[in-house]
């Protein structure tokens, strides 16, 4: 996965994880898992993706299943960029 670092990097940024960031590989869950990752929070993230990757989201196309892990997030971010 060539963007796995790049979207932890603004999933840390945006929920201010700090050094929890350390702990975060392809396997960890997201929802449930982290506190900060509230429904505010998800918005503030899709538009963080967005502006870093230059692409654009669609309500329709996010699923609890997009932020099950950092794997499924990163792979819905290489789908997109693949369009």
């Amino acid at each position: 996965m060539q963007h796995l670092e790049e979207v932890k990097n603004i999933l840390s940024d945006v929920l201010s994880l700090g050094d929890r960031k350390k702990s975060l590989n392809e396997d960890s869950v997201l929802l449930g898992d982290l506190p900060e990752l509230d429904s505010m929070a998800v918005v503030n993230v899709i538009t963080a993706l967005e502006d870093h990757f230059g692409i654009s989201i669609d309500d329709d196309e996010i699923s609890a299943g997009t932020f099950e892990t950092l794997g499924t997030l990163s792979r819905f971010v290489e789908q997109k960029l693949s369009e």
